[in-house]
């Protein structure tokens, strides 16, 4: 995606330092942030500085090519398993970073060097089936479609082009009218700062709407579809995603609005048999407690918007049963949420 006129990938890799757009100061300020060590790289996943199912994984998978090119001639073995496990713990419930983790590990028992290349391969399919997603999803949409969101699943939660917002992007390219509607997404307002700024950039009609208002649009007939991307999807078609999208789900089934999930085949864990089996993440509850926000002098501020005194519950995700999804769009297909079909993705040449 351009910025200021210039083409950026939400996270890459050059020699042994890994590059990120810092997503905790966007929508106010536009940072790129050097990781030279796999640390610096966990850091930055773990205070979602990079955030997003492919953008963790291919950070995870850089980490750890970090780690190989690190590692000591004496107590190699050690520290790379050690790196794997302070990698893999940053986040518990991105598929895709275990994906990234164990591919580029399987890939570094040859050589540091292929690590590195096996880290820069899964960046590039992550890029690539983004795109693929959007090929597909288009064909859902409609010129004068209106679309809901939740959460930000476009490029900065990937590498390249995202999953929900890709099929967006990809109709508004081939010249449809289309409007989104942003959930703001609390508490970290996700939607309000990334989707929405990506959507600006990208020249795409939108509105930021309180996380509270999908309801009453639904049942006005103003919203056509809702995608949403996943954070891990298991094998009977149950999803992880941001906090909210199983009532969203819930919503659209009420009303009769279709509901897809976008996700690539890295997505998609076969040793996971249901939701049920999925770890939701607890994060701290200062991300309830307090906000972060540019007063009208320009000056950044982080202040505290609940009462005084109150502690905060925060999962980061929840459950949405397969049986309130319409489809999940992958770079190889629109599918229907169910173990056969999802299997079939593994099987077939598609």
């Amino acid at each position: 995606m351009q910025v200021n006129g210039r083409e950026y990938r939400a996270v890459w890799m050059e020699g042994s330092t890994v590059f990120m757009i810092d997503q905790n100061e966007l929508p106010f300020e536009f940072k790129i942030v050097e990781a030279h060590q796999y640390q610096d790289t966990c850091h930055a996943i773990r205070t979602m500085l990079i955030r997003g199912a492919g953008a963790i994984g291919a950070a995870a998978g850089f980490a750890m090519a970090q780690a190989f090119l690190q590692a000591p001639k004496k107590g190699t073995k050690e520290f790379i398993l050690n790196a794997r496990y302070e990698i893999e713990a940053t986040r518990p419930t991105a598929r895709n970073l275990f994906y990234a983790v164990d591919r580029v590990f399987r890939a570094g028992s040859g050589s540091s060097e292929h690590a590195v290349i096996e880290a820069q391969d899964i960046a590039d399919e992550d890029a690539r089936d983004s795109r693929n997603i959007g090929k597909y999803g288009n064909e859902l949409i409609k010129d004068g479609y209106s679309i809901c969101t939740h959460c930000n699943a476009g490029w900065l939660a990937f590498v390249d082009y995202g999953t929900a917002l890709s099929p967006v992007y990809r109709a508004h390219k081939k010249g449809k009218n289309v409007f989104v509607y942003v959930d703001e997404t609390r508490p970290r307002g996700q939607g309000a700062r990334l989707t929405a700024w990506e959507l600006f950039h990208a020249g795409i009609p939108h509105v930021i709407i309180p996380d509270n208002a999908t309801a009453s649009l639904m049942s006005q007939g103003k919203i056509n579809i809702m995608i949403v991307g996943a954070d891990r999807v298991a094998a009977n078609g149950d999803l992880a995603n941001k906090i909210g999208t199983l009532e969203k789900a819930i919503i659209a089934r009420t009303f009769n609005v279709p509901f897809y999930v976008a996700a690539p085949c890295s997505t998609i864990d076969l040793d996971c048999e249901s939701g049920s089996h999925i770890t939701i993440e607890e994060r701290e509850e200062d991300e309830v407690l307090y906000q972060k926000g540019i007063d009208r002098e320009g000056e950044i501020h982080e202040i505290l918007v609940c009462s005084p005194g109150s502690h905060a519950f925060n999962p980061a995700f929840d459950i949405t049963p397969a049986h309130l999804i319409t489809g999940i769009i992958t770079e190889k297909g629109i599918i229907k949420p169910d173990e056969r079909s999802i299997l079939s993705l593994f099987t077939e040449n598609k």
